[in-house]
């Protein structure tokens, strides 16, 4: 559990995993030794998993997102396996195996319909334990997080 330190810490990250210790430590009145250490030891238990840069995928020519419901068939694979296998798959970006009528949902980024359209068609319908699949297109995303 995180305590209201660490968590505005975390949040400061969040919003811009760039910003400095000394920044951090400027905004929130917080010595910088105390900022790096907390910052450490939420990497060390695993509650910092790593920093990373988030495109706008637009501008990468990859405007169109999706999201896919797959129904899982049993008997050739597990449904694990088959989840790791689908996120191999390029263009893949979040793999989610879930409770409810469906059994995994993919966030997929493709150039267009038409790629995406064969990345459903050609790559996943054709994997061993996919029963069937609804393709969700987004029309615009409100709110997004890392």
């Amino acid at each position: 559990m995180l305590n209201a330190k660490d968590q505005e810490i975390l949040d400061e990250l969040v919003r811009d995993g760039r910003k400095s210790v000394v920044d951090i430590s400027n905004e929130l009145g917080i010595p910088r030794a105390t900022v790096q250490e907390r910052i450490q030891k939420m990497r060390e238990r695993g509650i910092i998993r790593k920093f990373t840069a988030i495109p706008d995928y637009s501008l990468l020519r990859r405007p169109v997102t999706a999201l896919i419901l797959v129904s899982f068939m049993p008997g050739t694979v597990s449904q694990k396996q088959l989840a790791e296998q689908i996120g191999r798959i390029p263009r893949v970006h979040e793999v989610h195996l879930i409770t409810g009528e469906w059994d995994i949902v993919l966030k997929v980024r493709a150039e267009s319909v038409d790629e995406l359209g064969k990345l459903v068609l050609d790559k996943l319908r054709d994997m061993k334990g996919v029963a069937r699949t609804v393709t969700c297109i987004c029309f615009k995303t409100v709110k997004e997080e890392p």
